[in-house]
Formats: structure tokens, sequence, C-alpha cells
């Protein structure tokens, strides 16, 4: 019997051992019951808050896709990943709120067992409180609830961390296929995939060296560098075809897509080349021009120290008994004897994000905390577990002030999770909800979205027209992007009028009106001005943002 195959067989050996046991039923169940809890509360109600103008904008353009089938990578625009998907789920489901977000909601869902990546590194406790972690984390939630990348991104490079850890610590070469895929999609869900690339890299250097420091160096250091060279010949293999999937991946979704009768000629060599180029090629291209060169180009960026300082706030008010435990979890392993590394590796890499996505990001936003949150709940999850192992210790010891203080941090760690996600996921977006960002609508827009519905049946002209220089746009604008930035100050209502067929014009002034169109959008100052040409018609008023962000609509009855 070959080494390999003898490795497989004690593999499977100690499995059944540990099944016999009940360990890994008790662990695994636990785990996929939490994933089903996580996916209740992100599906419930998924439609029930309006688009924010980022969601406003993947879901108009994704439309026009589904309508002209071309689309290309663009890096403002984000990852390709949710233009992709949502084509085909527009396409089987229909355009809504809910379906737009359906796909994000059930990589967040799913995200709990991830935690069985892990498993082989954590203790069973420390596994399932993992899991809680990522399943009710009040802005995971809330972030998977919306049709932005930052969850998929999270999730697959969490996943593909794991996967790759497993492969390691098992010798199962077979656990770079899925850790292929998932960074694969990772890189296809959003550009923050390379701050994450670079967090996990420097994360691991400063593991490992930490571990040569420890171990008093450089000898044991050299010895498991050649232990690791000698099972390279076992590996070679599995990761070539790991990388070939990763390119797969990333031909899928990077590929430019052309309307019919468009695009390359694969008959020609010469049209493969320019279709590797465009797949391959450009989009690093596009992606260094507008994220690198063009920021030190025009020297756009922000104050660091108010952004650095501005993002732990943010962090310490969204996720405030995750950050407490994983900071103690990190000193307490870090300086015990027996330090694990995967607890440090977690710690370096939510820290470093602290710093980086604050410098990459355009804008300090709730959202950004979800790529150091989800690092972050694996120390947090040790913690927990610590905390709840000492409760559990002081009462059977019948020590009535440990257990009043394990007892108080536990129902204080509930108290702020269930507060949060209760306001924050579930409540009003307002200025006082800290989950939410300005762009999104403080306004319910289902009455809109009814009465403009309403108005433009059996329209067979203009159906909605927008007054005002801020949404004025030229009629011979493509339809395509880039697009101005008055198309961006009518988010995110282009989505809902483009979801309900509804043809668009606009003029800079209410005289320029020359009919009397089913729909009506204006700025707030030109409304007395419409009121008597439109007497007839419905007048509401919307807050499109969570302040100063007002529109009125006046719908024919």
């Amino acid at each position: 019997m070959s080494r390999r195959a003898a490795d497989r067989l004690d593999r499977v050996v100690d499995t059944a051992e540990r099944a016999v046991d009940g360990r890994v039923d008790r662990t695994t169940a636990a785990v996929v019951g939490l994933a089903a809890l996580a996916l209740l509360l992100r599906l419930v109600d998924l439609g029930g808050r309006p688009f924010h103008w980022g969601e406003g904008r993947v879901g108009y353009w994704t439309l026009r896709y589904l309508e002209t089938g071309a689309f290309e990578y663009r890096p403002v625009a984000g990852g390709p990943l949710l233009y992709i998907v949502d084509r085909w789920v527009f396409a089987l489901l229909g355009a809504s709120d809910a379906s737009a977000r359906l796909v994000v909601a059930l990589v967040g869902g799913l995200l709990p067992l991830a935690a069985l990546l892990y498993r082989h590194r954590l203790r069973d406790d420390e596994t399932v409180v993992l899991a809680v972690v990522l399943a009710v984390s009040p802005t995971l939630v809330y972030y998977s609830r919306a049709l932005r990348g930052d969850v998929p991104l999270a999730a697959f490079a969490f996943v593909a961390v794991g996967a790759v850890l497993y492969a390691l610590d098992r010798g199962e070469e077979r656990a770079l296929y899925p850790a292929a895929v998932a960074a694969g999609l990772a890189f296809a869900a959003s550009g923050f995939v390379v701050t994450t690339l670079v967090c996990v890299l420097l994360a691991a250097v400063l593991v490992v060296d930490h571990a040569r420091v420890a171990r008093a160096g450089r000898a044991a250091t050299v010895d498991r560098a050649e232990a690791a060279a000698r099972r390279l010949d076992d590996w070679v293999t599995p990761a070539a075809r790991s990388f070939l999937l990763f390119v797969g991946v990333w031909v899928v979704f990077y590929a430019p897509r052309s309307a019919p009768g468009e695009g390359f000629d694969l008959a020609d060599p010469v049209g493969w080349l320019r279709a590797l180029e465009a797949t391959l090629v450009v989009p690093v291209q596009r992606f260094v021009g507008v994220r690198v060169d063009n920021r030190l180009r025009t020297g756009a960026g922000h104050p660091l120290l108010d952004f650095l300082m501005g993002y732990a706030d943010l962090l310490a008010t969204l996720a405030l008994p995750t950050l407490g435990l994983a900071v103690g979890a990190f000193f307490y392993d870090r300086y015990r004897p027996g330090t694990r590394p995967l607890v440090a590796f977690c710690s370096f890499w939510a820290g470093l994000s602290l710093f980086f996505f604050p410098v990459t990001a355009e804008q300090l936003a709730p959202w950004v905390v979800v790529h150091t949150l989800v690092p972050l709940s694996v120390p947090a999850a040790v913690g927990a577990a610590a905390l709840l192992r000492f409760g559990r210790r002081a009462a059977g010891d019948r020590d009535a002030g440990r257990t009043l203080v394990a007892t108080l941090l536990v129902v204080g760690v509930l108290l702020h999770v269930g507060s949060v996600a209760a306001w924050g996921t579930y409540g009003p977006s307002d200025r006082d909800n800290h989950l939410a960002q300005y762009g999104q609508p403080a306004d319910d827009l289902d009455p809109l979205v009814a009465n403009a519905s309403a108005a433009i049946e059996g329209n067979d002209a203009v159906d909605v027209v927008y007054v005002g220089e801020a949404y004025y746009t030229s009629p011979n604008d493509p339809r395509q992007p880039p697009v101005g930035t008055a198309w961006g100050n009518r988010l995110p209502l282009p989505w809902y009028f483009e979801r309900m067929g509804a043809e668009t014009a606009s003029v800079r002034a209410p005289g320029e009106l020359s009919s009397s169109p089913p729909v009506v959008v204006a700025e707030p100052q030109y409304a007395d001005d419409l009121r008597e040409p439109l007497s007839e018609y419905r007048v509401d008023r919307y807050r499109l943002g969570l302040w100063n962000r007002e529109v009125v609509v006046f719908t024919r009855r």
C-alpha cells in the first residue's frame, strides 16, 4: 500500500471513529441548523426594503444586459458576479427587489456552513459558536439582504482559506478544487478582493514568522520547509488542476458578452487571441487604470487618519461584542503556552483589514465592516466559547460571583446583537440606523411603483419624464455605461422604471414639458410650477436618501 493510500485510509478510519462517538453528528447538525436559521433571517421579507442607489445601479444594468445580451466588466460598477448571475435569476424568476437580492441572501445564509472547514483547528463548541456569529451578526444579516458584492466576496474568501487549510492539515489535495472555485468567485464578486488578498497573505507571513520566533526558530523552520518540499510532489498535479479551475471561473465571469451578430470571430485564430486578451488581460488593465493609476494621477483620496478612526468607530458601533470577544481571545491565546495559529491568522487578517480597507475604500460605509467581521468571527467564537465554558464551570462549582459575571457578559452580548438586529436590520431606514448608508431611501417606494405601473399601462408614448437640471440627460446619450452624473441623481428610480418597461425622457425645466406623460418626476423646487398643468395628477413626495434627497412624483390618476 502506498503512503498516500495509507494516509487516506487512516483519515477514513478516524472519521468513522468520530462518527461513532457522535462528535460529527452533533456538531454538524448544529451547524446545519444554524445555517437554516441564517437563511430564514435573510430571506424573510427580502424585498421589504427599497433599493439603495448602488443596488439600483446594479439592478438596472442587469436588466439592460438581459435585454441586449451585451455586458463587459467595468471596475467602477463592481465585480461581474452579480450581473451575470442575476441575469439568469431575472430570466427565471422575473425582476423584483427580492429576486435581485436572492443570490446574495443564499450566499450569506449558507456562510455558517463554512465553520465546518475550520473544525479541525477548533473545538466543537467553538465551531458551533463560529456558525452562530456568522448566522446572526446584524451587519452580515443586513448586507446579505442587499444587492452588493461585499458579503459574497467575504464569504468566498473565507471558504477558500478554510478549504486550503483543510487541504494542508488533512493532506486532502482534492480540497484545493473547491478552494480554487471559491477564490475565482471571490475575484468576480468585488474589486475589494485585492485588498482581501493582501490581508490574507500578510497575515500568513506574520503567523509563519511568529512560529519561527516562538519555536527558536531557524532550525525548526528549515525542518518544516524541507518537510513541505518533500510533500510538494504530491501536490503539483492538484495545484495545476486548481489553477485551471480558477482560470475557468475567471473566464465565465470576465469574458465580455456581445449582442447577437457582434463580438469576436471565433472561427479565426486571431479572434480567439483577441477574445482571450479581452477576458484575461483587459479586465486587469481596467482595474489598475481605474483603481490605481487614476487615483495616483488625480490625487483622489481621503484623510487617512479620519478614515481609520471612523472605521474603528463604525466597527465598534456595529459589532462591539464580536470585537471585544475577538480581542480578548487573541491576547489570551497569544501569550499562553500552545498558541493556535488559526486564532492568530484570523486576528491578523481582521487587524490588517482595519488599515487596508479604509485606505482602499472610496467612502466610509457600513458594508466595508463585512470584510473585517468575517475573519474576526473566528477569534470571537473562540472567546465566546471560552466565556461559556467559564460560566458552566462556575455554575458547577456553585461560584456565584463568577456565574454572575459570565451571565452578565452573555446577556450583554445578546442584548447588543438583538437590539442592533431588530432596529438596524429590520427597522426603519433613517439617520439613526447605523447599518444604513446615505444612499438608502428613507421612504417605502412600493406606492410609487404601484401608482406608476397603473399610470403607464396602455400608454404608447413616453411614460416617465424627469424635470430638472439635476436629472437631465441628452436624448442622444447611449443606454449603455458609462453614464453622466445626472443619471446617477435619479437612482434608484431607473431600476424601478426599467423593471416595468417604462420609456423615459427628461427636460431641464417645467416650461419644456410639452405633453402630459403618465408620470413626471421633478426636483422639489419645481413642484409648484407643475401643479397647474398637472392638476389632475396625484402628487407624492419621496425621500430617496436618508436626508437631503427628496423628489416629487406626479402620477396620472
